[in-house]
């Protein structure tokens, strides 16, 4: 059995929130309780006192979550500047987690590190790993790279990266009563949890392809030995990257491409363009199109692909992390990425949010890579 309740307020009193969510949780869970949860927590709200009050009610619960740019329910739909708990409990799935500190310092060594500590606690194989990381220190991409290498290049890794309504100055992560900053918290599941993901943009590749011929983390030098500003202009003409300019990457060797957004950063001189997350030396890469009304449908085709994985006949929970990138540029249209998927989730608890940067395989039993302007659905159940 696995139980899913989530409570969610927009509420901008801190104590009249959390007091509203709890309440929504309690008389879900009608007695039982939980083991495992996820807040998912707008920028201004006091966190220790959310956190503090979360414990005083459930002091045995095992506790992740980040601050966010927008959080989503099965119970107020798309919200900004709101508190979503989700709470999970199982009598056949184990929750383990673990934190990493200071992540900046040496973060593949650190989430390989923080992955270990938690899979010790495991009595039974590990099957899924989620995650809400630190976006703005360090690189998503080098700690997924230590997650892997602790629990194997097949695991699934999905999760998000934290925000902070795109001030680019600190984010927050929770883990129990903690409130952090440069930290790595993740939640592994073992036991027969079964699950489906889905991945998808909205975004096409246009035109011919690049070969990434120099690059430094998420700076791109070169495409096809010349400048990346070139490559640019035989799109753009003389209008310079934006974030609202995108790539799509794909790896050396592989037809399946993620997506890379610009911060908007870039070097005249050289020509260098500054992006997101990093672009792989070697990879091809295309300027993509896209429209809104694409990108809303993309949300859907996410959770289809999810239920089509899904290897059971009812999933209790659905998490969402979707881009904050699409969020401003679907402006009021926001909304409607959850309400397109309003007739696939009936009978299950849903909560997500808005991310710097989404992590999730690109399809099934392949390995997690990070993502930018991307939707990404996880569905758990045990039946």
């Amino acid at each position: 059995m696995l139980k899913a309740v989530v409570g969610h307020s927009n509420d901008p009193d801190t104590e009249s929130a959390i007091a509203e969510v709890l309440h929504q949780c309690q008389t879900s869970l009608d007695g039982i309780i939980p083991q495992a949860g996820i807040l998912l927590a707008a920028l201004d709200f006091d966190h220790g006192n959310i956190l503090q009050q979360i414990h005083q009610t459930f002091p045995t619960i095992q506790l992740i979550g980040g601050t966010t740019d927008g959080e989503v329910s099965s119970i107020l739909e798309f919200q900004q500047d709101s508190l979503v708990l989700l709470l999970l409990y199982s009598d056949e799935i184990k929750f383990h987690t673990a934190v990493g500190h200071q992540i900046s310092s040496n973060p593949v060594a650190i989430a390989q590190k923080t992955a270990q500590t938690a899979q010790a606690q495991a009595q039974h194989p590990i099957s899924l790993c989620i995650t809400i990381p630190e976006s703005l220190t360090t690189s998503g991409v080098s700690l997924l790279q230590g997650l892997k290498q602790a629990l194997g290049a097949d695991m699934p890794i999905i999760g998000g990266t934290t925000c902070d309504q795109w001030q680019f100055k600190q984010t927050y992560q929770f883990f129990g009563q903690d409130v952090l900053s440069d930290a790595l918290p993740i939640l592994l599941l073992s036991g027969p949890v079964l699950m489906g993901h889905g991945v998808s943009t909205g975004w096409t590749p246009i035109g011919k392809k690049g070969k990434v011929t120099k690059s430094e983390g998420n700076v791109l030098h070169e495409v096809d030995g010349q400048p990346a500003l070139e490559f640019y202009q035989d799109y753009l003409g003389e209008i310079r990257p934006s974030p609202a300019y995108r790539l799509a990457v794909f790896e050396p060797n592989q037809e399946s491409w993620y997506m890379r957004s610009s911060n908007g950063a870039y070097n005249e001189t050289s020509g260098s363009i500054t992006f997101f997350a990093d672009i792989p030396p070697q990879s091809d890469i295309q300027v993509v199109r896209s429209s809104r009304d694409e990108i809303v449908e993309s949300a859907q085709l996410s959770m289809q692909k999810a239920l089509e994985h899904y290897p059971g006949t009812q999933p209790k929970v659905a998490l969402f992390f979707s881009c904050t990138g699409r969020l401003h540029t679907l402006g009021t249209r926001t909304q409607e990425e959850y309400q397109v998927l309003h007739d696939l989730l009936s009978g299950i608890t849903c909560a997500g949010f808005y991310t710097y940067g989404e992590i999730a395989p690109l399809r099934p039993n392949s390995e997690a890579q990070f993502h930018n302007e991307t939707f990404v659905t996880l569905l758990l159940g045990v039946e």
